[in-house]
């Protein structure tokens, strides 16, 4: 019976004791060793002594993990994903470690798995940041066409005029960078110089923090080129032809060299051939019409030259240079018929050329201290850019007598700009962030007036901005915070023929707000705010006329002052499991002395404007936008998305000041289908509503895309792909009415074309580099998240 009684008491206390065996929770993040990058889908796996799996999951979007309802023991935990070293663990879980938060792991290249890096990927994706979206371009975009204007035209929140202008969320004052850093080129311009080809990813920040340079109303768009940093050689060449009217080339080649503490590296683009553009214009009022048609010509060359020195684990010295060489222009003619009286029909031709080169130099010094996060950076930029611009004109078959000219207009602007940015995280859930910054610009600008009716001219333009600025941010759980303010000094002087014509300086600051709620691991909320500022461009500040077309001349005003505003945005992200992710927002600008245009029919040329720009007005803007990435079976994979807007345009038209309600909605959507490992398609859509502007009432339109690519050779390392651009040639820039005189018409732009596209990456790199770090590419930063 004793024996009985201690057995049944060993058998109480054995339940009991298992009744209150506690539960643990592991939880961390995974992130790459080297890139400081979140790795998703990594697996994490917990085993017993014996090797025997207990429980797994693996990591979301953002790295992170958590697993519950451990029961006490000791574990072996690992995690692993392939191209990795697998990183594992002992846990022990009881009452007095129960949840036990293995922070941020970092997981360290297995050099004997990686293989060469594939320069530019199969597909395109789209990353929602926190300050951000980031379009990965892929070979399926890239086919889309061979500039980076033509490209534009696919990427969401982003619309590209006839003319090349680009817009973001309906407003085209929008701050263009280029590996974070800016040029002195007009957006358009540039937009069609950069060859498809060498672009890796498209940012879009809708609503920068104070971090970021303030210019820039509706964001930021970066243009990030091609870099690659294996070990050993490597390189990929891609290379394009487009055959619509004209036949075009583009092409690019990218290489490297890492061998030690140097990565040697380079870019080659070139993009040239011609295209046209055709339309004619009716006028009713005074019984006229205006056909033109153009052949804008094209030789484009791009190229990137750098090295990285890796001193030791703390220390890198990054030097490169971008070198953009550029000539062409539109060679055009105007025909003019006046159908009442034949008399005043004429013919004008115009043969524009613009010959210019636009070069960056960058010094970047990046010290990292003993803790994770704590950084400093020294970066020195310098950017020179130098155009000649020549413009015939001549008229034929006109009643009255005309010499014909030649307007040459040289063109030199010098930007510098030193900063030093530091970064302390205090604790794994606060970090503050310091910099200063300087930037300095001088412009020079030589007319020589070959038309009588004008002077020669001179004009110089001088602009300071100093700048510092803070921010601090912090994580409770699920929410987080950040708060920032940028002060700066601005000063700009502008001289006409040797007399000063303008001047103005005062100081400013620049808040901004984020806050973010993770409801869940499915769904994230944002909201934030911003200050931001739109300073008048060169052109808009260049009172020396010049011929925008044959028949639209531009001139600026020396007296427009800035336009702030304040920008306040609300975003939703919900996460469909690893199907994909579904993103929307709404927005609301307040813009206070906007800058408008001006347009006024000139005198004795019926159908002719001359534009200019004042200071008027204060405006209101908002919109909403949904995106929707979404994986619906292996073999089909789709990008989507909705944009609605609508502003306020105030000008003055015809002596009259008008203001015009806009409201306009862009439809798109992009298809992938994979028929096999070597093969996949793909389809896009995009329709485009109403809209009006100052000057036009714009119709609707819509185009469809078509492609196909190919893989092959080993490990699939050359690609064929062929694509079909505006199928049913829908895509036309159609008019319906206009001020300040009545109006319609149709453009045609050369829209619908063939192109064929091949790439090839040699070489066979071993190691991932470290990644090199830029101020204005930093994705770590914004909204308080770390």
């Amino acid at each position: 019976m004793k024996q009985l009684f201690v057995a049944c008491l060993l058998l109480i206390g054995s339940i009991c004791h298992s009744m209150t065996d506690p539960f643990g929770r592991i939880s961390g993040t995974v992130m790459d060793g080297e890139l400081n990058e979140p790795i998703p889908y990594a697996t994490v796996v917990i085993n017993d002594l014996e090797g025997n799996l207990v429980t797994g999951i693996t990591s979301d979007d953002n790295g992170s993990f958590s697993i519950e309802n451990i029961k006490s023991g000791v574990y072996v935990f690992k995690i692993q994903f392939i191209g990795y070293k697998t990183y594992t663990k002992e846990i022990h879980i009881d009452r007095n470690s129960q949840k036990i938060d293995l922070g941020t792991i970092r997981l360290e290249p297995d050099v004997a798995m990686l293989d060469e890096t594939v320069v530019v990927a199969e597909r395109t994706t789209i990353e929602q940041r926190v300050d951000r979206k980031i379009i990965n371009v892929g070979k399926d975009l890239m086919t889309t066409g061979a500039s980076a204007s033509e490209l534009m035209q696919n990427v969401p929140s982003v619309n590209v005029d006839q003319d090349g202008n680009i817009s973001l969320r309906g407003n085209s004052n929008v701050r263009i960078l280029v590996d974070g850093k800016p040029t002195n080129m007009d957006p358009a311009q540039l937009l069609k110089q950069i060859p498809s080809t060498s672009i890796k990813s498209i940012e879009l920040i809708t609503n920068p923090s104070a971090k970021y340079n303030p210019e820039g109303m509706s964001g930021i768009i970066n243009i990030v080129l091609h870099k690659n940093a294996n070990q050993g050689f490597n390189g990929n060449l891609n290379t394009g032809l487009t055959q619509g009217v004209n036949t075009r080339f583009n092409g690019s080649l990218d290489m490297n060299y890492r061998t030690g503490k140097f990565n040697f590296y380079g870019n080659l683009g070139g993009n040239f051939g011609k295209r046209q553009n055709e339309g004619t214009i009716n006028l009713p009022e005074s019984n006229s019409q205006q056909h033109f048609k153009a052949q804008n010509r094209r030789e484009s060359y791009l190229y990137k030259i750098g090295i990285d020195y890796y001193m030791d684990e703390k220390n890198t010295l990054s030097v490169y240079t971008n070198q953009n060489l550029y000539e062409g222009g539109p060679l055009a003619y105007l025909e003019f018929t006046d159908f009442g009286d034949a008399s005043n029909s004429f013919r004008q031709n115009l043969d524009a050329n613009f010959d210019n080169t636009n070069s960056s130099y960058n010094l970047l010094f990046d010290h990292d201290f003993n803790d994770d996060g704590h950084d400093l950076q020294v970066e020195l930029d310098f950017n020179n850019f130098d155009e000649e611009e020549r413009t015939n004109v001549d008229f034929g078959e006109n009643s009255f007598d005309f010499v014909p000219y030649t307007d040459i207009v040289n063109e030199n602007r010098q930007n510098f700009t030193g900063n030093i940015d530091y970064v302390n995280p205090f604790s794994e859930v606060s970090k503050l962030e310091l910099g200063a910054e300087a930037r300095i610009l001088t412009t020079d600008n030589d007319y020589d007036a070959g038309n009588p009716q004008l002077s020669d001219a001179q004009y110089e333009y001088n602009r300071d901005i100093y700048s510092f600025y803070t921010t601090f941010g912090q994580n409770y759980e699920k929410w987080s915070y950040q708060l920032g303010a940028r002060l700066e000094s601005y000063n700009v002087d502008a001289y006409y023929d040797g007399d000063e014509v303008y001047q103005d300086d005062y100081i400013t600051v620049y808040p901004s707000a984020f806050v973010s709620y993770n409801q869940s691991e499915k769904n994230t909320f944002q909201l934030s705010y911003s200050r931001r500022v739109d300073r008048p461009g060169f052109s808009q500040v260049n009172p020396i006329r010049q011929v925008a077309s044959p028949r639209l001349t531009v001139a600026g005003n020396p007296e427009l002052d800035p336009q702030f505003t304040n920008s306040l945005e609300f975003n939703f992200t919900r996460k469909l499991g690893k199907k994909g992710s579904l993103t929307s927002g709404v927005f609301y600008r307040r813009t206070n002395d906007q800058i408008n245009q001006i347009f006024q029919e000139v005198e004795n040329e019926p159908g002719s404007i001359f534009l200019t720009f004042a200071n008027y007005g204060d405006t209101n803007s908002y919109g909403t936008e949904f995106s929707l990435n979404y994986k619906f079976f292996d073999w089909w994979s789709t990008n989507s998305g909705l944009e609605i807007y609508h502003n306020t345009l105030q000008g003055a038209v015809g002596g009259e000041i008008i203001e015009v309600d806009n409201t306009a909605y862009t439809f798109r959507s992009s298809h992938n289908f994979k028929a096999s490992e070597a093969l996949s398609f793909s389809l896009f859509g995009m329709y485009r509503s109403k809209q009006q502007d100052l000057q036009l009432d714009i119709d609707d339109f819509y185009f469809v895309n078509v492609g196909a690519r190919y893989s092959f050779l080993e490990d699939n390392k050359a690609t064929v792909s062929l694509n079909f651009n505006d199928v049913f040639n829908t895509q036309k820039f159609r008019i319906n009415g206009g001020r300040p005189f009545a109006q319609n018409g149709e453009f045609n732009n050369e829209t619908q074309t063939v192109y064929l596209g091949f790439s090839y990456r040699f070489g066979g790199g071993k190691n991932r580099a470290l990644k090199r770090k830029q101020r204005d590419d930093d994705n770590s930063g914004g909204g308080g998240l770390f």
